[in-house]
């Protein structure tokens, strides 16, 4: 249960109940999960199951106050490239099929977060404790080891079910800390002089690498900035709003997972059965409409450069680039999951990563990682996999978008609610936006300080009058009777309302 602690806690626990999450496990969950976090991979009778790698120098890399790590990454110099050992955590292991604790995990299909606490997929003592790859402690996992030439393209790729043990549990900033040191001067990172050390070195040596491939494959990184409630003491709240980017440490450990989900589509390609991450490219006449968006908002875009370098060109700390990335999201629809036997079904590639790619590197996070690790176990080891994992394979697709909705329906609903509370004490004052898209309904705005985005109603701008609305064609421009609103105009607004229950926040704008 969750315990509360600010007043803006029990909005959240409100947004949650409505929202239908799960606030426990079922006791029968609980009791099966005490039960089998006792299994040890060194017992015996798993001796035939796991490869020993016990003696390689895993570390593990996350946000500072992450329990349940998924990954432990090791790299070394090979020749002309390198090799990779990419754990994963085999949550197989530890949850049977037909157990309370799988149909439970199905019923939430993702872990959810919220700002004052995380909706695990599975109990805190498997996830956080007992199946989480925790440093100093054996712990069974798939690993997928990847020899790279120089240009960090993967060459050979084995899967094996193993045995191992992390030495480090490290956190983004430190580690980037640590880089930016050994850059000045070896060996003077904090981090230094561990068995485990160079594979900090070597994780932003192959990073760069990967996103040089990544660029020559046309795929991208939408580099907006999101929008995020943060607990913070000095507020009396205990939240504050904020826009963050992700650090050069987390974009390569990024690379590192792309490539992992890479790996393992390109083995369910090969064997004729799998389940793919999908993200069709962008629509044409979209495409059109963005280059007119563009040029509307004086942002060069050569007739002969491609959508991804131009999305790449883009700065997300430039208002005028920031609003532009906002728009560039749009060109192509939503992720979906595909399954597929035989040869993948046409537009199952990745647009934004630009190959076939397939969820596997957070199986405590989320439901559709586990069965794919099993399927890439059994098909690495030539076996035909049972007829329960295909079905499994089969429904998650549905399943997997009915609990991404769900993560999207908390996210924005918090982030309103947030907004609201937190503006609360500024009633009547005036703030500099931005107009970052232009809707039929209204228009969305940027305030950069407080970090917020919102929509603005048509009758903010017409009044009473019951004006014609006319969106131009490439959605940068909007008419309102004899006033024309552009994107990445400056506006000013005075906040005249905050409603809490609905997290609407009403402006009158100032002329």
């Amino acid at each position: 249960m969750n315990e509360i602690r600010s007043p803006l806690d029990t909005e959240f626990q409100r947004i949650r109940d409505a929202l239908n999450v799960p606030r426990d496990f079922p006791a029968a969950v609980v009791i099966e999960a005490e039960a089998v976090v006792r299994r040890d991979p060194l017992a015996p009778e798993y001796a035939a199951q796991f490869t020993n790698r016990l003696d390689v120098p895993f570390i593990t890399i996350d946000p500072p106050d992450s329990l349940d790590l998924d990954q432990a990454f090791y790299a070394e110099s090979k020749n002309d490239g390198w090799l990779v050992r990419y754990a994963i955590d085999d949550v197989g292991f530890f949850i049977d099929r037909g157990g309370a604790i799988e149909a439970e995990a199905w019923r939430r299909g993702t872990t959810l977060y919220s700002p004052d606490i995380r909706t695990l997929l599975y109990p805190p003592a498997l996830s956080e404790a007992g199946a989480s790859l925790l440093p100093a402690v054996a712990r069974p996992a798939i690993v997928f080891t990847l020899t790279l030439d120089a240009k960090a393209e993967s060459q050979i790729v084995i899967i094996e079910r193993a045995v191992i043990r992390s030495r480090a549990k490290l956190a983004y900033p430190e580690v980037s800390a640590h880089l930016a040191s050994e850059r000045t001067a070896p060996g003077s990172g904090a981090l230094a002089g561990h068995d485990w050390s160079r594979s900090l070195t070597l994780l932003e040596e192959i990073g760069h690498q990967r996103q040089q491939r990544e660029t020559e494959r046309g795929g991208i990184s939408l580099r907006i900035p999101a929008q995020q409630v943060e607990r913070w003491s000095a507020a009396l709240t205990g939240y504050r709003l904020a826009f963050e980017l992700s650090s050069d440490v987390e974009e390569w450990n990024a690379q590192i997972s792309l490539m992992t989900g890479m790996a393992a589509a390109q083995v369910m390609i090969s064997h004729g059965a799998g389940l793919l991450r999908a993200l069709d490219p962008p629509r044409p006449d979209k495409l059109r409409a963005l280059r007119l968006t563009a040029a509307a908002m004086q942002i060069a875009w050569p007739s002969t450069m491609a959508y991804d370098d131009f999305v790449r060109s883009l700065e997300p700390t430039n208002p005028a680039h920031a609003v532009m990335l906002h728009q560039a999201a749009k060109v192509t629809g939503g992720a979906r999951y595909v399954e597929f036997a035989g040869s993948p079904p046409p537009q199952a590639a990745h647009s934004a990563i630009a190959a076939f790619y397939a969820h596997v590197t957070a199986p405590l996070r989320r439901l559709a990682d586990r069965y794919v690790l099993d399927l890439l176990v059994e098909l690495s080891a030539g076996h035909q996999p049972e007829p329960d994992l295909i079905e499994a394979l089969q429904r998650l697709p549905e399943v997997m978008a009915a609990a991404d909705h769900a993560s999207h329906q908390l996210e924005s609903r918090i982030v309103d609610i947030a907004e609201a509370w937190l503006m609360q004490g500024r009633i009547g004052q005036v703030f500099n936006a931005t107009i970052i898209a232009l809707r039929a309904d209204g228009v969305v705005i940027q305030i950069a300080e407080p970090p917020i985005r919102t929509l603005v109603p048509l009758s903010v701008f017409a009044g009473e009058d019951h004006v014609e609305a006319r969106l131009h064609a490439e959605a940068a421009q909007l008419d309102l009777g004899t006033m024309t609103l552009s994107l990445g105009q400056g506006l000013r607004f005075r906040l005249a309302s905050a409603e809490i229950k609905t997290g609407m926040l009403h402006f009158s704008i100032v002329r």
